[in-house]
């Protein structure tokens, strides 16, 4: 019973930082903000000619087809006067093998989030081993932290590098190589919107994770938790 105990703990601490990291992508796919934030920062409606109406009718189709059980995308944004589908084929096909990410994240988030949620309250509720748990909560959420500065280091000193390496893994094919010249999905998203998302990921990760370190290490400590 202790060797399945440990282990159990374990998987806890270690389903922390996956927890956290794919909630974090998810808010960030699913957050207008986001989208327009980078739109404004990057002077998008000026680099592509479309009205800031447009780009925001673009980022709602592309949240919408990723939360949608469409297996391709279809956005009609109007230019100069002229209606015109935004993707073209190779960019669709490429937003198809992201869309496969996002949901693959959003399984993994909703696993880890079972196991969380079951291995509490069985700690909780049953075994009443409530100081146990904080202990392991706070060894998540450091965890969390030190995977989380390992990652912002990366980004930080060749965040190119490290873009490139994330897509030769991510997907089996090259359509993620696009031109940023007539591409529009490269126009929208420049390598900077990337860098800030990813940023914003990391620090969004990182606040649930000292949350987690700071209630953690509080109630481990408490005699009577």
């Amino acid at each position: 019973m202790k060797i399945i105990s440990f282990v159990a703990r374990c998987l806890f601490i270690i389903c922390l930082p996956v927890l956290l990291l794919t909630a974090s992508v998810a808010w960030a796919a699913n957050s207008n903000w986001l989208y327009e934030y980078g739109f404004e920062k990057y002077s998008i409606s000026e680099s592509t000619g479309l009205a800031e109406t447009e780009l925001e009718k673009a980022a709602d189709g592309l949240i919408s087809y990723f939360n949608s059980g469409e297996e391709y995308i279809s956005v009609t944004v109007i230019k100069d006067g002229e209606p015109f589908n935004l993707f073209n084929e190779r960019e669709v096909g490429h937003l198809r093998d992201v869309k496969g990410l996002f949901r693959m994240a959003y399984y993994v988030m909703l696993g880890t989030l079972v196991y969380v949620l079951g291995y509490a309250g069985i700690r909780l509720f049953w075994h009443k081993r409530r100081q146990q748990l904080a202990r392991a909560a706070a060894w998540g959420g450091g965890l969390t932290i030190a995977l989380m500065v390992f990652l912002g280091l990366e980004v930080l000193l060749n965040f190119d590098q490290f873009w490139r390496q994330f897509h030769l893994i991510s997907f089996v094919n090259d359509l993620w190589l696009l031109n940023p010249a007539k591409d529009y999905l490269i126009m929208l998203f420049p390598s900077g919107f990337w860098f800030d998302a990813t940023i914003f990921c990391a620090l969004a990760t990182i606040v649930g994770a000292v949350i987690l370190l700071v209630v953690g290490t509080v109630f481990g400590k408490r005699r009577n938790a």
